[in-house]
């Protein structure tokens, strides 16, 4: 490789890494606002219905996992965090920079966003706010964070299915050699 495409590379990530924090930023802001804004505008009021009889803003303190699982468990909850983080990062380290990876950088973006938004309230409040509430299906509560990571799973999983199909789509990830 010659010293210029190395210098184009390292432009390159560096851009990719500037456009990813600048979004994981804006994910967490945007999570974080509706979240005071629920405790502002919802805690200790009775459900905002939004459409009647499907979808209300309800104000929840949750203490568990998604969808209310493992209450109590703070501790565990952040390490989980911490770790998923980790992954997340060495995910994009070792990503190429090619536009082929853009979807699947999105993806890892997203979670990163999700993960942290949540784990911002679990450490500073001891529990994380929810207030989207489709009771219609009684569907458990949940917030934005939520939203990021169950939409970056669900596009992860078709990703594998219908793009990232060969197995060299993923040879970044194994450890070379020699």
């Amino acid at each position: 490789m010659t010293q210029n495409s190395t210098g184009k590379n390292r432009n390159k990530t560096a851009q990719i890494w500037i456009v990813s924090l600048i979004a994981v930023a804006g994910m967490l802001l945007a999570d974080q606002w509706t979240k005071h804004l629920a405790v502002l505008h919802l805690k200790g009021q009775p459900a905002v219905p939004l459409i009647d009889g499907v979808f209300q803003l309800n104000y929840i303190e949750n203490r568990g996992a998604a969808f209310g699982i493992m209450q109590g468990r703070q501790m565990f909850f952040v390490v989980c965090t911490v770790v998923i983080t980790l992954a997340v990062l060495y995910l994009c380290v070792k990503m190429p920079c090619e536009a082929k990876y853009n979807p699947l950088r999105f993806c890892a973006v997203l979670i990163w966003s999700g993960a942290a938004g949540n784990m911002i309230d679990r450490l500073r409040l001891d529990y994380v706010v929810d207030f989207f509430d489709f009771f219609l299906i009684d569907f458990p509560v949940f917030n934005v964070a939520d939203c990021y990571v169950v939409v970056a799973c669900f596009l992860f999983a078709v990703l594998i299915l219908f793009y990232y199909r060969d197995e060299e789509d993923f040879d970044f990830l194994k450890r070379r050699r020699g």
